[in-house]
């Protein structure tokens, strides 16, 4: 047999036989109907867990993580509210089904057997994946939780308090929600787990309201690596600004008493706490995981003895709320019927094609108050002087700081955040006078964490605010990437669109920067966005050309719910020429309105002879390379790529059209570059002679060498020249 079987016939066995465990008897706190509620909850969990596993045998059903051992959280979901959103840990199917109790209509065997089918009719994830989750329920899905939902839960939970100061359009959820996150003790040491966690404290001691709720389940290991005994309530005792709660979760009555203290605190005085909950891990930690292999046998029948149910069942008879047979007729009663709906289950359809899957990479576009652009005396008040400066070309970086200034006066639900954009106005300045235009609810000063800057802006969205979060330097998204890669781009792909995280997020980054930073403040590869599905990636290269597509980004975000990230080339911020002392790189402020739609290229010349095919600080030394070429007879145009991802295919070959050659420069890495997609669509698309200028498979140095290893105007010549074969 094995363990799961052995689970189920000791249960059978005890009850029948009365030999229940020892314990606490039942404090108070929950009404008989109420108990027995969440009893029926914890079986219905257990029986969830024994078809998941009849149905993979079968071939049914797919991989899953039971939750079994963890059913004592039925009783944190009685003491949380329905319209509390809750990230929860893959082991909370019993959360869920108490949860559903609570919502009338709610069919959370049924749902949950289609999840582990992978059908298409499966409520959330629409057959991608096995997930809790559920839009009724306020139960966002979790595809990886190995902790990297806590910091979006930071975020949701200081945005419900931020609502309640500025509620936008698009608002979710309840002045007085709660934001509650669940997760395992192995992933409370993970660095995402400390950095959130942190950021709570953090927030906390400086009176900042974040009602956020966080749940520890201590099941004593990790896969197969045992925690230290008290390690947990060592590290979270005594964290500053954290309320501490414990409660051991394989007794109904006092979880549910500890939980409703604890969701009181958050949900009273807007702090965040932390329940430590003691429970056990049967049947190992997933699939075919045998527990016994690691762990010595009598180590496994001793947490088998401390089967929750059990302990359930001897707390309701001492509680003379349910006799022991009648909650054996129960379990067995539940067991079979949800073994008959798992035989239907596994026969719904499934996806099929790979439009199927993909339908929901995209989320859905939501209707948005129309807007007719900034208030005119708003705009006087926020800009005074910069009205008439509006006129003059500017560099890329005061333009960008109007346009943030524009968009901000526009939408009230756009929320900045990041280190240093408050008071300092950024790094380069690009975020200067914000702050005391639009105050510190709207422009946000945060830690040193780009994991919780992210999660920030992923909370913040949940709640319907259009975030715009900074990373100073494109290598530091390096620390978070997985905010994105995991958690925002993932969302609506396996909601089935139900959820939605829109932002747009700007790094400044690239090459080119003299005298400062080496690799971390020159980092020129962009091959960590570039395959993630469904984001969009912008780059600008000029000013105006930044103004037009930051208010497209924000459209993109605001209206088609779009997780957008905005490249700005910090060695274009300050430039204003081409070749020394033109002027000819800055621009004008494009009047409000004015915009770059997203796939939509710049194309620079008519030339026939060769298409320069670039972008950011490509775009601007191929400028500089024009009077080269001319002078070899090359007569070229210059198009500017602007939308890295989705590529803009269509808009590429009618700006290529004509032209007898194609030359693209790429200053990232020749290996993982846009060159690499761009090659291949020319080469799939377009009969015509491709070659490119790419940097090095090479980090940055610092001083003199500092472009040594990046495209310039020479290579962009000498390449022209071999590609063409004029001017030799």
């Amino acid at each position: 047999m094995d363990r799961a079987e052995i689970v189920h016939q000791n249960f059978l066995t005890r009850v029948r036989a009365g030999d229940l465990p020892q314990g606490r008897t039942p404090g108070d706190g929950l009404t008989a109907d109420a108990a027995v509620g969440l009893f029926r909850a914890q079986v219905l969990s257990r029986a969830l867990d024994r078809a998941s596993r009849a149905m993979q045998k079968a071939g049914q059903g797919f991989y899953t993580i039971g939750s079994s051992g963890h059913e004592g959280m039925a009783a944190v979901a009685h003491a949380l509210r329905p319209d509390d959103i809750a990230f929860l840990h893959y082991r909370d199917a019993a959360f869920q089904i108490a949860r559903a109790h609570q919502v009338p209509g709610q069919d959370p065997a049924w749902d949950m057997l289609l999840s582990f089918a992978c059908s298409a009719e499966d409520p959330i994830s629409g057959g991608r994946h096995k997930v809790l989750g559920s839009r009724a329920l306020m139960i966002p899905p979790q595809t990886s939780t190995i902790a990297s939902h806590l910091p979006k839960a930071v975020g949701a939970a200081y945005g419900i308090g931020l609502a309640r100061r500025r509620a936008p359009e698009h608002r979710l959820l309840p002045a007085d929600a709660v934001a509650m996150a669940s997760f395992g003790d192995a992933s409370l040491n993970h660095s995402t787990a400390q950095g959130a966690i942190n950021a709570a404290g953090w927030a906390s001691v400086q009176s900042v309201p974040l009602p956020l709720l966080m749940i520890c389940e201590d099941n004593g290991i990790g896969i197969s690596t045992p925690t230290p005994r008290g390690w947990v309530a060592m590290s979270m005792r005594h964290r500053p600004g954290i309320r501490y709660f414990e409660a051991d979760g394989l007794d109904l009555y006092a979880t549910a008493r500890v939980a409703a203290e604890a969701a009181d605190y958050v949900r009273t005085r807007r702090k965040p706490a932390f329940l430590h909950l003691a429970t056990v891990r049967l049947y190992g930690h997933a699939g075919a995981d045998l527990p016994t292999t690691y762990m010595p046998r009598a180590q496994v029948e001793a947490e088998e003895a401390n089967d929750p149910l059990l302990h359930s069942v001897r707390l309701l008879q001492a509680a003379q709320a349910l006799d022991p047979l009648e909650a054996l007729d129960i379990y067995e009663q539940t067991n079979a019927h949800v073994a008959a709906l798992a035989e239907r289950a596994g026969q719904r359809p499934h996806l099929r094609t790979a439009s199927d899957v993909m339908r929901s990479l995209i989320p859905p576009r939501r209707a948005c108050r129309p807007s007719n652009g900034p208030d005119a005396a708003a705009r006087a008040a926020a800009f005074g002087a910069d009205l008439k400066a509006m006129e003059t070309p500017q560099p890329m970086s005061r333009l960008l700081n109007w346009a943030l200034s524009d968009l901000m006066l526009e939408h009230g639900e756009i929320v900045m955040m990041g280190e240093d954009v408050g008071r300092k106005g950024g790094v380069y300045g690009v975020t200067q006078k914000l702050l005391g235009r639009f105050g510190p609810d709207r422009v946000i000063d945060t830690l040193l964490d780009e994991q919780s800057i992210l999660g920030l802006a992923i909370g913040l969205a949940h709640n319907g605010f259009v975030p715009i979060p900074e990373i100073q330097f494109l290598a530091y998204l390096h620390n978070a990437e997985d905010q994105l890669r995991g958690e925002a781009a993932t969302l609506p792909f396996f909601s089935n669109g139900q959820f939605t995280n829109p932002m747009v997020l700007r790094i400044a980054g690239l090459g080119y920067q003299k005298g400062f930073g080496g690799h971390f403040h020159n980092d020129n590869s962009l091959a960590v966005l570039r395959d993630i599905p469904g984001i969009v990636i912008a780059c600008p290269s000029t000013g105006a050309d930044a103004v037009r597509m930051l208010r497209e980004a924000v459209r993109l975000a605001r209206e088609e719910q779009r997780v957008v990230v905005f490249v700005e080339p910090i060695a274009l911020y300050p430039m204003r020429d081409i070749v020394p002392g033109d002027g000819a790189w800055m621009t004008r402020y494009p009047a409000p309105g004015d915009s770059i739609a997203l796939g939509e290229v710049g194309v620079h010349g008519a030339g026939t002879d060769l298409a320069i095919v670039t972008y950011g600080n490509g775009h601007h030394i191929s400028h500089q390379a024009l009077p080269d070429l001319r002078a070899l007879g090359i007569d070229a145009r210059i198009v500017d790529l602007r939308w890295l991802a989705p590529l803009p295919e269509a808009a590429l070959r009618a700006a290529t059209e004509g032209c007898a050659h194609v030359l693209i420069v790429d200053e990232c890495r020749r290996t993982g570059g846009q060159a690499e997609g761009l090659m291949a669509h020319f080469t799939e698309n377009l009969p015509r002679k491709t070659a490119r200028v790419t940097a090095e498979d090479s980090f940055i140095a610092t001083g003199p060498a500092y472009a040594a290893t990046l495209p310039s105007r020479a290579d962009i010549v000498a390449a022209a020249r071999r590609l063409t074969g004029m001017g030799a």
